[in-house]
């Protein structure tokens, strides 16, 4: 079975910063609200959750960053609500030397799987936003 395109989509981005300052731009729901293009201008609504506006139709959503400090990867579990969040969007971070970089530079994911119930504009909607939101993480991560 060859696996379909359609069903993940990753962004990579070289950051010049050190892997664990990247990890807490990351982890740090207040920042997200800077760069997430659905979930803009985030709220602390306390206990590890937030909550944003779309910038395309000004919904609610809610986020909540699960991280793992030892491993750099931080799942975004996503939803319309407190009781709907699903774990969506990943990223990781990759420390520079594991590449062949020095320690002040690390590498940058952001993974996100498809919903089954997504149609393909709004699939391509979120490509998209992966593709601008990489460029806005790696211009604040690099100048934090």
């Amino acid at each position: 079975m060859i696996a379909s395109p359609a069903l993940s989509h990753c962004v990579t981005v070289d950051v010049a910063a050190p892997a664990q300052r990247a990890y807490d731009f990351l982890m740090d729901g207040r920042k997200l609200g800077g760069w997430a293009l659905g979930a803009w201008a985030t709220e602390d609504r306390g206990d590890g959750l937030y909550v944003g506006r779309s910038l395309f139709d000004g919904g609610e959503a809610w986020v909540r960053p699960s991280g793992d400090a030892e491993r750099l990867t931080i799942d975004y579990h996503l939803g319309s609500g407190r009781s709907a969040l699903m774990p969506r969007i990943m990223a990781r971070v990759v420390p520079g030397p594991v590449t062949g970089r020095s320690e002040e530079r690390c590498l940058v994911s952001l993974i996100a799987w498809r919903d089954i119930d997504m149609d393909d504009a709004r699939w391509q909607r979120l490509i998209a936003c992966h593709e601008a939101e990489i460029l806005l993480i790696k211009a604040q991560i690099e100048q934090s």
